[in-house]
């Protein structure tokens, strides 16, 4: 009788939560607890953003965020860490600009230097000549010289059709729970590539042709300036002063223009380029594995921004949150059998080239090794096109990458990025956040960050879904993105998350599923794709 008791018993009773699991829920536990209690990840990104401001690629304050947070990893008691250099171009940094307009009556304008352009202190009188491609120069020949060139149509305003601060919903959500049909059309990179030598060709027939200025129209309305430009290699040298102006105020010089007299511009810029080093540099820092043959997992956001606002959205609250997971991490004490890398990129703005030369550094080439190196835009649109792929021996050892590059917004899950036999296990891994509503996993792919590389070499590579915000309404490379529109309560939520799904990357009894190593694709309906303006 006793021993049909115990077995009863036995079937009845619900079997106790194993070992591993119980471990599993007491590290979670404690990283919630250092996540909201003992948090860091606000006066973190106030550093990056009040006190360093704005961090252009090889510019004083980008150099003065890399010591910075090298020096917090390894406060933290991380280990390993280091800067890795690869060669970029020149820094540039803004002292003080101001671009008015004198005549026929005196205003303040909204502009900024566009990035890499030269110093300027000019007055001169406006011409509107709307110049997007290169066989557009010839209508100008022999009207610009003397003259302050607006090379942007005008527009006519962009009134918003919807709310511009927004949270996912779940039916938001579910809509990003589609698989993305991969898309290649060589002709449509080949296009794009063409396109990349057009700012310098811009700049050489402004030139010649005698303009001492040109202007464009910011992209969007509400007197937001962003002033992004590209020419930052030595060699590029461009000659002629750029300003981007804000739309309202581009547009009223329009107007003037057209009914006449043509107004007159005072453009005063101090900016500075600095050739001193022209290397620019990751910051990476480890928590070591207790496993040497297990590989590694990996989390990143780009350090650099552009310099109209103080970089705080793009991208100091994304290296803020990787940041703040490895202090959580490291302050709980784990011992993860793998080794979780923490990394923060240069040179995301111009081109995804930090995340590009790890990869050419640690993981993977890509066509012919002595063909030369790419930079900026012909590196984007170039090398995810050179074939074949050649796994390095340190390409197996990357488990998983984790990247954040969406503001400061909530996370609310990862996209899968196409791999659906990642689905279960991020479920899975986000289970414990499902109340902090971080719970989602959908099947789509992202672009135009830091993953995106690694994806095309094969490798796991993630992005989270996170709350837009104002992000790409307002804020995103905006004069206004500063500190004051970060959530608090967000960023602790992220951290917490990063922190979590990196550990039980580390700690997984097997590496994420991943693909085949990739081939060179067939154009199998190049009709179906549309074609870019040349």
């Amino acid at each position: 009788m006793r021993r049909l008791l115990l077995a009863a018993a036995m079937l009845t009773t619900p079997a106790p939560t194993s070992l591993a699991a119980q471990d599993r829920d007491a590290q979670t536990a404690r990283i919630v607890d250092e996540g909201t209690n003992h948090s860091q990840v606000m006066s973190t990104v106030q550093q990056l953003t009040d006190v360093i401001g704005p961090r252009m690629t090889n510019s004083p304050a980008m150099r003065r965020a890399e010591a910075f947070t090298a020096a917090k990893f390894a406060e933290w008691g991380l280990r390993n860490v280091h800067k890795e250099g690869f060669p970029f171009g020149r820094g540039w940094s803004i002292e003080r600009s101001s671009v008015r307009m004198v005549t026929p009556r005196a205003i303040q304008l909204t502009a900024i230097p566009i990035a890499w352009t030269p110093a300027a202190q000019v007055s001169a009188p406006v011409i509107v000549a709307p110049i997007r491609r290169e066989r557009d120069f010839d209508k100008w020949r022999g009207q610009l010289k003397g003259k302050i060139v607006m090379i942007s149509l005008p527009g006519t305003g962009d009134e918003p059709g919807e709310a511009p601060f927004q949270r996912l919903s779940d039916a938001d959500i579910a809509k990003l729970d589609t698989f993305d049909q991969p898309r290649n059309d060589p002709e449509a990179q080949a296009r794009r590539l063409r396109r990349v030598g057009f700012p310098k060709a811009l700049d050489a027939f402004l030139k010649a042709e005698g303009a001492v200025a040109y202007a464009t129209r910011s992209r969007g309305d509400g007197k937001l300036v962003h002033g992004e430009g590209y020419l930052f290699e030595k060699r590029d040298d461009p000659q002629v002063p750029g300003v981007e102006i804000a739309a309202e105020d581009y547009r009223r010089l329009a107007r003037l223009a057209r009914i006449g007299p043509a107004p007159t511009l005072e453009i005063a810029s101090d900016v500075r380029f600095d050739d001193s080093d022209i290397n620019a540099y990751n910051i990476v820092a480890d928590i070591p594995g207790t496993d040497p043959k297990a590989g590694y997992v990996m989390a990143g956001a780009h350090l650099d921004s552009w310099v109209a606002g103080d970089g705080a959205a793009a991208k100091a609250a994304g290296s803020a949150l990787v940041m703040e997971a490895a202090r959580i991490l490291a302050a709980t004490g784990v011992r993860p059998k793998r080794t979780i890398r923490f990394a923060l990129w240069a040179g995301e703005e111009q081109g995804l080239l930090g995340s590009l030369a790890y990869i050419d550094q640690h993981l993977a080439t890509r066509g012919d090794p002595a063909a030369p190196k790419l930079n900026g835009d012909r590196a984007y649109y170039g090398w995810p096109n050179r074939w074949p792929i050649a796994p390095k021996p340190g390409y197996s050892q990357l488990v998983a990458y984790f990247n954040i590059d969406n503001g400061s917004g909530k996370l609310r899950g990862l996209y899968a990025e196409g791999n659906a036999a990642v689905v279960p296990i991020f479920r899975d891994w986000l289970a414990p956040f499902d109340a902090m509503g971080a719970s989602s996993v959908v099947a789509s792919r992202t672009t135009g960050t830091d993953h995106v590389f690694l994806q095309s070499i094969g490798l796991p590579a993630f992005q989270f879904i996170q709350d837009p915000l104002d992000y790409d309404s307002r804020i995103h490379h905006t004069s206004i993105d500063t500190y004051d529109h970060l959530r608090a309560d967000d960023m602790r939520q992220g951290s917490i998350v990063l922190a979590g799904v990196l550990l039980r990357a580390a700690n997984a009894d097997k590496p994420l599923p991943r693909g085949p190593l990739p081939t060179r694709p067939v154009v199998t309906d190049p009709l179906a794709y549309s074609a870019d303006e040349d």
